[in-house]
Formats: structure tokens, C-alpha cells, sequence
């Protein structure tokens, strides 16, 4: 060990060419050490609720961008499950007029299977539902999630727009059914934070509760100002999906940008505030 006045510090011993003895402080691990352990503090703690809406507000625009690129593309939703319940039961009722039915039902199927996934993981993971490794962690599998079908569409077997709104093969019904089981990731963690209206996968409550409220006209509502952003947002990821599934970008390209959405969510739930103790 070596001695500075009355501060002791710790030493690297080596020897040097003339046979003596160097030592060196171990400053470097030290600071190592205390990076990592505020890291560890740091994703073990709660986010904090205060204006987290805005995140959960953000998910509206990739879920219209995914929606409207692939109903474009395949003709079934990956996200808002209402439409897909009513194409599934048409397509019981008269199944050899479409093969939308299918796919409709492929993604309900798996956003209800990736519902269970994503409540267990948040329930079963960790004691607390607001832990900002488990809201990253939860993130980061729906991004390699949306990643995933984009690689597909990328990578895969290539056909033209109305043959795939038609298809039933494997290059059509893995990507929707990766970016459905990803969706409820979204709605899941609007419960987690408590923002229960805030799904990001539907709109018709959202639609009752702003323009059944008493209190619409009010000059300062917090609550009719989330409710009116929720439907913008969506509307603007819609045309923008719309429109970048039609042109040259196409819908992997709008798949990779999602992607690249969520990776900025999973970076603002790195960085936003703890609950205070």
C-alpha cells in the first residue's frame, strides 16, 4: 500500500528494468467499480411516472406507421386487434372468399400470446412492474421483434404487393406474427405505469372518453390534451406508414425505422429520472 499524508490508496506493484519496485494507484479500477455499482443502482430502481405518458404517446406513431404498412401490404392489422377479430369472423363465415382471415387471425393468435408473455414478464421478473431494467429489457425484445420481420422482408423471398396481399406463406405469417406478438408489449406497459387509457393499440375508448367528458371545453386538461394527442399521433404514423410502405423504402423500410423507434424508447427509459425514494 501506499501513503499519501493521511489517505491510503491502493497500489499495482510491478518491477521495473533496475531490479526496484514500482507501484501504481488502482484509481481506474476503483472508478470501474463505482460506475458499475451506480449502473446496477440505477436499472434496479422505478422510473419515474411523472410525464412517462409521453413515451407511451410516442408508441401511437409506430403503431400507425406498422398498422398502415401492413394493411397495405398483407391486409390485416399486426396491432389494433378489433379490425382483425372482425375479418377473422367474416372469414369463418365465408372462408373461400379471402385469405385475409388467415392472416387476421395469425395475428390475434400471437398478440394474445405475446400479452401473457409480456404481463408474466413484468409481473413475474421482478417485485415492482416500473423496474427501468425490465421496461428497457421489454423494449429491447419488441425492437428484435419488429428487427426481425424487417430482415425478413428484406432478406426473403420477394414478391409483388398484391400477390402477398393474398399469400399465406411463411414470408408473409412469421413477420405479421412477430410484429403482433410484439404490439402488446406497448399496452403492457401502460399498465405497468398506470396510464391505463394509453394503450397505443386502440382508439375507440379513447374516442368515447374525450368527447364524453364534461370537462372538454376546459381551458387546462391534462387529461383531454393526452386523449386528443393519442389519435394525432396515431394518424401521422398511418400516413407516414402509408406512404413509406408505396414508395421506394417500402414496408421493410418502414419495419426498420419502427425498429429504430424502439431502440429511442428503450434509450429515454435508460435515462429518465427514478421514482425518488
Amino acid at each position: 500500500m501506499a501513503t499519501n499524508g493521511n489517505n491510503t490508496l491502493p497500489t499495482n506493484s510491478r518491477i521495473n528494468g533496475n531490479g526496484d519496485e514500482e507501484r501504481q494507484p488502482l484509481l481506474n479500477s476503483s472508478y470501474v467499480t463505482f460506475k458499475s455499482a451506480r449502473w446496477r443502482k440505477s436499472l434496479t430502481t422505478d422510473v419515474r411516472r411523472d410525464w412517462a405518458d409521453l413515451v407511451l404517446l410516442a408508441c401511437y406513431i409506430i403503431t400507425g406507421m406498422l398498422d398502415s404498412a401492413s394493411i397495405s401490404t398483407w391486409g390485416s392489422f399486426v396491432s389494433m386487434q378489433t379490425g382483425n377479430t372482425v375479418y377473422f369472423g367474416l372469414g369463418i363465415a365465408a372462408p373461400h372468399e379471402s385469405t385475409r382471415w388467415i392472416k387476421s387471425g395469425t395475428s390475434l393468435g400471437c398478440f394474445c400470446i405475446g400479452s401473457v408473455f409480456f404481463s408474466s414478464f413484468h409481473r413475474m421478473l421482478s417485485p415492482s412492474p416500473k423496474r427501468r431494467w425490465v421496461l428497457c429489457a421489454s423494449f429491447t425484445i419488441q425492437m428484435l421483434f419488429v428487427a426481425g420481420a424487417a430482415a425478413i422482408l428484406t432478406f426473403g423471398p420477394q414478391s409483388d404487393r398484391e400477390s402477398k396481399k393474398e399469400a399465406i406463406d411463411w414470408p408473409v405469417l412469421v413477420p405479421i406474427a412477430l410484429i403482433a406478438f410484439q404490439s402488446c408489449g406497448q399496452a403492457v406497459a401502460s399498465r405497468a405505469l398506470k396510464y391505463n387509457a394509453l394503450t397505443s393499440v386502440v382508439l375507440t375508448s379513447i374516442y368515447c372518453d374525450l368527447f364524453s367528458d364534461a370537462a372538454l371545453l376546459a381551458p387546462h386538461n391534462p387529461e383531454r390534451n393526452r386523449r386528443v394527442g393519442a389519435p394525432v399521433l396515431l394518424l401521422i404514423g398511418a400516413v407516414l406508414g402509408g406512404l413509406l410502405a408505396r414508395s421506394t423504402v417500402g414496408t421493410a423500410g418502414v419495419l426498420w425505422i419502427a425498429a429504430a423507434l424502439k431502440l429511442l424508447v428503450v434509450v429515454s427509459w435508460l435515462l429518465w429520472p427514478a421514482e425518488k425514494e
